[in-house]
């Protein structure tokens, strides 16, 4: 983990999690580590902890999440995540943090600490206008590996039936809240939900955010798997893509940069598909995509950096595709939204 999402000091540190690195084994018996609040995220409490040879991240998961809203999710998320973790770094070691140590009791995990300077945060890269093909492949081909090394396994389809947690953190905050601000596309909506929840294929990380993305020297790092459910992979495609779409409106000058670059993840990730034909995953995508353009300006988590005017253009984009979306591909679902997109105010 990375604390580049920014850092405070002062904040006190709970006994509980003092008392899981000593009982871990993580610290000695006398040791005085130096504990750094890390902010940025909504869901949990995160620490930097600089100990005598190493520095390590410890995360416990909030029971009310840190928005406008009042959204609540199950703690026992922080569990979910450490299962992904441990997961993920048999599939694709270095490509997320190294799981350290657990406490399913307290909810509290550590694991290793990513360092900022030589891994920046993939969102604050795109805002700031570096926006690579390369880097948006690169991030393709990792969810597709971890979706094509999960799909079909039995194991893993139980150890993440998490149907309760994916709902509290995804489907009701997204999906069914942005249908109670939108009754006429409710029908729509309960197709997607319908669909989304009813399909199992493959472990789904479900916040593949740029904010949750690092990108290092030897390719990205994914982190953030609170949401890990077994079930539909479109969905993680079509978060990402959708972060991607949304840039375009706050980034000058990269619109054609960003496109191409959701392109090429897209690209990367359909030569790992191997679960069932490409285009069935796309397909689910591409439906997916509106809905998800709309719940990011009026859910219960809508993205921080557009305007009124931008919220308004979104809004407008996403309910006209939302009623296209069953009969275009994934990529004209994309070309339409950015090209719609392109007439809003800057």
């Amino acid at each position: 983990m990375s604390g580049t999402a920014g850092e405070t000091a002062g904040a006190a540190v709970p006994e509980v999690a003092r008392s899981f690195l000593l009982e871990h084994g993580l610290v000695a018996a006398g040791q005085t580590p130096v504990w750094t609040p890390l902010t940025g995220g909504v869901s949990s409490e995160l620490w930097r902890v600089d100990l005598a040879d190493r520095t390590i991240c410890v995360k416990g998961a909030l029971e009310r999440l840190k928005v406008e809203g009042d959204w609540r999710a199950p703690v026992s998320r922080n569990t979910v995540e450490w299962d992904w973790l441990t997961f993920a770094a048999t599939v694709v070691p270095g490509r997320v943090p190294e799981p350290l140590a657990h406490d399913q009791a307290r909810g509290l995990f550590a694991m290793s600490y990513v360092p900022a300077r030589d891994h920046p945060v993939w969102k604050a890269r795109l805002l700031d206008g570096a926006v690579h093909r390369d880097e948006a492949a690169a991030v393709g081909s990792l969810i597709g590996r971890l979706h094509a090394a999960s799909a079909g396994d039995p194991d893993l389809a139980r150890r993440f039936a998490t149907d309760g947690n994916f709902a509290s953190l995804r489907i009701d905050p997204y999906l069914v809240a942005t249908a109670a601000r939108h009754p006429d596309l409710s029908g729509e909506f309960e197709r997607i939900v319908q669909r989304t929840t009813t399909t199992r294929l493959a472990v789904v990380h479900g916040d593949v955010s740029p904010k949750n993305i690092l990108i290092g020297p030897s390719g990205p790092v994914l982190l953030d798997a609170e949401c890990a459910w077994y079930g539909d992979p479109a969905f993680d495609l079509a978060f990402v893509v959708n972060h991607l779409v949304l840039k375009t409106l706050v980034v000058p000058g990269r619109r054609e940069a960003l496109t191409a670059s959701a392109r090429a993840l897209v690209d990367a990730y359909v030569r790992q598909v191997t679960w069932e034909p490409a285009g069935s995953t796309l397909a689910r995508a591409a439906a997916l995509l509106p809905a998800l353009l709309l719940a990011r300006v009026d859910g219960l988590s809508p993205v921080e950096y557009l305007d009124a005017d931008r919220q308004g253009a979104v809004r407008a984009v996403a309910r006209t595709l939302l009623l296209d979306a069953r009969s275009s591909t994934l990529p004209e679902v994309i070309a339409s939204a950015i090209d719609m997109l392109g007439s809003a105010p800057k």
